[in-house]
């Protein structure tokens, strides 16, 4: 049963309902707000350890620069001056905290995501404390290590296009199409931590084929709504002027509240899709009504 079957026999106003009794059920916009809280406490120990460990690479200030293709600007400025006043003090202690603090906070965010998707698909958590935290930490490096891909790939990429082209004697027309190809991606190794996520989050057993495109729905909202927000605060959004120094960490858990309900609505979508097809399979007795 694919997804077009499922589309063609659905009515828009009935799959927009259930997926508000989703979202509202799995509790998103509150537990967007414990993502965000957890996302701030995991930032700084995160590119601290992102940026110790790169500095054997690249300048701290050149790295933070790939960051401003994310972060809005006026947070961007905090984040820029906090990181490089804490990294002037680096050592080599800092690498180990960093890595620490990060796995804690960030495994956190993840449980709050699986709790919210176990919610979206009706079921009760049925792994164990210990078993739960393993797969949180595990889920965590991989989007670590997304994040970190989506972050430096667009620059090496670039310098991977520049010495192939040099080396090989390639025309301009590819450096054209090597500047949309590592774009895109990154943009799908985004949508591939996000599947796997959405994948093993819930306890639920899934296929693949019910979850990628909830997957490539949030990818591509995180990348709107996060150039949307950066240009209403560039353009619109005086936080700094309303709210003084604390302008900037106001922008961010915003910007991070935002991620959150995109990346929790993203799970919601994949199981009203999922409700949508055992619905639809039982109308064909193809499965038995429970």
């Amino acid at each position: 049963m694919t997804l077009w079957h499922i589309l063609k026999n659905m009515k828009a106003k009935s799959f927009g309902i259930e997926f508000m009794h989703g979202f509202k059920r799995g509790d998103v916009t509150g537990l967007a707000a414990q993502l965000a809280y957890y996302f701030l406490l995991s930032l700084f120990p995160f590119l601290i350890f992102l940026l110790t460990l790169g500095a054997f690479f690249i300048e701290p200030a050149e790295a933070l620069n790939l960051l401003e293709h994310f972060v809005p600007a006026e947070a961007m400025d905090s984040v820029r001056e906090n990181l490089l006043a804490v990294l002037e003090g680096r050592s080599g202690g800092l690498l180990s905290i960093g890595i620490l603090a990060t796995i804690w906070s960030a495994s956190n965010a993840i449980n709050a995501v699986i709790k919210t998707l176990n919610e979206a698909y009706g079921v009760e958590e049925c792994r164990g404390f210990v078993k739960t935290r393993i797969l949180s930490i595990f889920l965590t490096f991989g989007v670590v290590f997304a994040f970190i891909v989506a972050l430096v790939f667009p620059v090496f990429g670039k310098m991977l296009g520049n010495a192939a082209f040099s080396y090989l004697g390639l025309s301009d027309e590819f450096l054209t199409i090597w500047s949309v190809l590592r774009w895109l991606i990154s943009f799908f190794l985004i949508a591939t931590v996000v599947s796997i996520l959405y994948y093993m989050a819930p306890c639920k057993k899934l296929k693949y084929s019910e979850i990628w495109y909830g997957s490539l729905v949030a990818t591509f909202l995180w990348q709107i709504v996060s150039l949307g927000f950066a240009f209403y605060v560039d353009h619109f959004g005086n936080y700094s002027q309303t709210y003084g120094s604390i302008g900037a960490i106001i922008v961010l858990m915003l910007w991070f509240y935002l991620t959150g309900i995109v990346l929790l609505s993203g799970g919601v979508l994949n199981a009203t899709f999922h409700k949508y097809k055992i619905d639809f399979a039982k109308k064909r007795g193809l499965l038995k009504a429970e």
